[in-house]
């Protein structure tokens, strides 16, 4: 399912020869070499022709990462922070949570076919089409009812979908092109764009929630006016994400990677089914599911549960903001480190393991925080957890992502759709039962969770990484 050239990486073993031999169309200093003879261009001229072959030079790779990053943090500076707000600002008929939950639940079905939808697409016009769901989204906000949040979640439940399997597949594409231009290790390049990505989308958090707080601050719940006024300027700021989106360079899918083109309605269907389910049949993804899960579980968790009992009551509804905001920096410094340090199975395994122990450490406290209701020690303790809980975050979303750009490299974008699945299918789960269920039994599920996701994964990595390679 790979969009792009098979790459083909070379260890430190192989001779300068082999490594120039490999990388004829971009290497300068070997064609400089190899036209000896009758080599009247000198080498610098060469490689200042070969950084305006579009794709050959580094810059270029660099500077889709850079975009993709920017326009990722406009858009989800504004809907993290809404979607933040849900649980608390829309609590009348459980507005909030169950047009979340509706979101999440769109988001899965739809990703079971988003991998067929982007090929047909293509990756820029997937990832401009998917943010159209989070301004109507947003939009929706300003008359907030069951008529026009429950649409709106539905259509962006199919807009996420595209948008996030297009994001993971175009990164990695961006990474292995880099990678095989600068003769560089696969690995360590898809950590580190990995780490880039997701450090500047960790402080959509910051930024988003920090525009709340300034927005909402001194108004219990929220008036009417301060709510308008903020999903305006988060309106302005999803425009300015999607034209930014527009200047990405085109990286589409090759034609015997897309779905046969049949009129057969049987053949199609059994076509894009098969593409859903083959990822299932490798005992590499199963492993790996329940970890998918439960990164959809943790985040869910902040945003709805956390939220709801343990920063509104410390903090009030604008201390929502500046929780998150806290819970956002810390996501951000996580993700760019854990990102540096990433460079093949070994490293991720010991990232994640320390992730998941931090959470692990916090989950237990939270049951005995009822008992912490005075003193400074109740403004503290959401800070300290946002903290700890961020940094967990930081570790899954650049690890998982990491991980699959490894292990995958075939089967790329249906990799990533069967991310977006299981994360948005456990986050609906979150969403639909929060208002049924107590907050001390969703804290003994979430411990359940991950010591069975984590011991899942580690299975994967430690027992079975020679069978199938890094």
């Amino acid at each position: 399912m790979t969009i792009f050239a098979p790459v083909k990486l070379f260890t430190p073993e192989e001779s300068d020869r082999d490594i120039c031999s490999g990388f004829s169309k971009v290497c300068i200093h070997c064609r400089a070499t190899a036209s000896n003879s009758g080599g009247m261009e000198s080498v610098d001229a060469r490689e200042e022709e070969a950084l305006l072959v579009p794709g050959n030079s580094p810059r270029s790779h660099e500077r889709d990462v850079h975009i993709l990053s920017f326009a990722f943090l406009f858009i989800f500076s504004a809907y993290g922070a809404v979607q933040n707000l849900e649980s608390t600002a829309n609590k009348e008929k459980d507005l909030g949570t169950t047009s979340m939950g509706i979101l999440y639940l769109s988001f899965t079905f739809f990703s079971l076919v988003a991998s067929s939808m982007v090929r047909v697409l293509g990756l820029k016009k997937s990832l401009v089409l998917g943010t159209t769901g989070y301004w109507i989204f947003i939009a929706s906000h300003l008359k907030p009812t069951l008529y026009t949040m429950v649409p709106a979640s539905v259509y962006l439940g199919f807009a996420a979908s595209i948008i996030w399997v297009g994001q993971g597949t175009y990164l990695t594409s961006v990474a292995r092109s880099h990678a095989s231009d600068c003769n560089l290790h696969e690995g360590a390049v898809i950590g580190r764009f990995n780490g880039e990505f997701w450090g500047i989308f960790a402080s959509t958090q910051v930024i988003g929630n920090l525009v709340s707080l300034a927005l909402l601050r001194g108004e219990k719940g929220g008036t009417f006016g301060g709510k308008t006024l903020l999903y305006t300027v988060f309106l302005a700021s999803v425009t300015v994400g999607i034209m930014l989106m527009f200047s990405l360079r085109k990286r589409d899918a090759k034609t015997d990677d897309l779905p046969p083109s049949s009129t057969n309605f049987y053949a199609t269907l059994g076509s894009l089914l098969k593409l859903v389910i083959s990822p299932l049949c490798d005992k590499r993804m199963l492993l790996i599911l329940p970890l998918l899960a439960y990164s959809g579980l943790q985040q869910a968790f902040v945003w709805s549960e956390f939220n709801k009992y343990v920063v509104e009551p410390a903090l009030g509804v604008p201390g929502v903001g500046g929780v998150m905001a806290v819970y956002g920096f810390a996501d951000v410094i996580c993700s760019v480190v854990a990102g540096r340090f990433t460079s093949d199975l070994s490293s991720i395994t010991l990232i994640v393991s320390g992730g998941a122990f931090l959470q692990l450490l916090v989950l237990p406290s939270l049951l005995l925080k009822y008992s912490m209701t005075s003193g400074v020690l109740r403004y503290i303790f959401p800070l300290l957890v946002a903290v700890i809980w961020g940094i967990g975050d930081g570790v899954f979303n650049t690890q998982l992502n990491a991980t699959l750009g490894m292990l995958f490299k075939h089967d790329t974008e249906a990799a990533f759709a069967q991310l977006k699945v299981w994360q948005s299918a456990a986050t609906s789960v979150v969403f639909f039962a929060s208002p049924y269920i107590t907050f001390e039994a969703m804290v003994v599920f979430m411990i359940a969770a991950v010591c069975i996701s984590v011991g899942s994964f580690l299975y994967l990595t430690l027992k079975l990484e020679r069978a199938f390679g890094s």
